[in-house]
């Protein structure tokens, strides 16, 4: 089995290596600079506490050399966000009729509202503003998907796998597959804890619903997580934004069932963790501002939501991004 992993970070190379090590796969990776110098001289490297886990893999660099991959059985996009629609050009060279395309990624996904009312076959232009996503990468192809793990990168090429191995897939349609089981039954041959979803769609949103206020207040502020929820307005707030998520869900086909305060209880078992998008702030990485929060007020618009409380943390990580350099101008 032919398996390209795009985008070697923390949760890229976590599923690379998991893949290498079943012996099924011949793994290769679209990697640049730091990246793509670690992975060819040590391959993926994936450290649990003390243990440190090892697995040759073919790095290339993504225009110039995706081509001589070939046609591949399963192609998993692990960048971040803002990255995606400059990759998608790699990925062309990479897809038959029969590939799998695994984005395994933050937030609200490019095909996301794709015959769903009232948008059509219109695209989300918070995540795919000309349409280039969808149109490099078709529908067809794709294969939705949650990710449950905790891991980082403390140096290029490195993954530190945290906590978490849950992956959800599912169609983007809904309903099962044959293929979404033969590629479950694969990810769990790998050690991944794996569901086969019926309705992709709200996991992705079910997932999002925390996310969307999370990630960005603790950008904004530097807060772990059990800070933000330990300040009962910070809490109050994010609260609200979710009231309103939760409320855009049901006229898409996500409703979610449970109360924000439920959530918060479930979060707050996390403890001190750093979000995704406050490692990116301390980082020096564009955030995933769209993707997480553009999307959700964007699809609000369309259904006719209002969203006081998402427009304003959009309105305030916009603008702290922009003041550091975050965020496009």
């Amino acid at each position: 089995m032919k398996v390209t992993i795009i985008g070697a970070g923390a949760i890229g190379g976590l599923l690379g290596l998991k893949l290498a090590a079943t012996g099924e796969a011949q793994v290769s990776a679209l990697a640049r600079g730091a990246t793509l110098a670690a992975l060819r001289e040590h391959g993926w490297r994936v450290k649990q506490g003390e243990t440190l886990a090892a697995a040759p893999v073919a790095a290339v660099y993504p225009l110039e050399e995706a081509a001589k991959l070939g046609v591949q059985d399963l192609v998993v996009i692990a960048v971040k966000g803002p990255a995606l629609a400059q990759v998608a050009a790699c990925v062309a060279p990479l897809l038959g009729p029969q590939t799998l395309v695994l984005p395994a990624m933050n937030g609200v996904p490019w095909w996301f509202c794709k015959g769903v009312a009232p948008f059509g076959d219109e695209t989300l232009t918070s995540v795919d503003p000309q349409g280039a996503i969808g149109a490099a990468i078709p529908q067809a192809n794709v294969i939705g998907c949650v990710v449950h793990a905790s891991a980082a990168t403390p140096a290029p090429g490195l993954v530190d796998h945290k906590m978490g191995r849950g992956l959800i897939i599912g169609e983007p349609g809904g309903g099962t597959s044959e293929r979404v089981q033969r590629l479950a039954a694969l990810l769990t041959r790998a050690g991944f804890d794996v569901a086969a979803s019926e309705n992709v769609r709200l996991d992705i949103w079910y997932k999002l619903w925390g996310n969307l206020t999370m990630n960005p207040v603790s950008a904004i502020t530097g807060a772990t997580i059990d800070r933000l929820l330990d300040d009962p307005l910070v809490r109050a707030f994010c609260s609200a934004a979710m009231r309103e998520a939760a409320a855009i869900g049901a006229k898409i086909g996500c409703a979610i069932e449970q109360s924000p305060e439920d959530r918060h209880e479930v979060t707050a078992k996390l403890g001190a963790v750093k979000t995704s998008m406050l490692q990116d702030v301390q980082a020096q990485r564009p955030i995933e501002l769209d993707a997480l929060v553009g999307a959700v007020r964007e699809i609000g618009q369309r259904v006719a939501v209002p969203t006081p409380n998402i427009d304003a943390l959009l309105g305030l990580t916009r603008l702290f991004g922009r003041v550091h350099g975050l965020y496009p101008q």
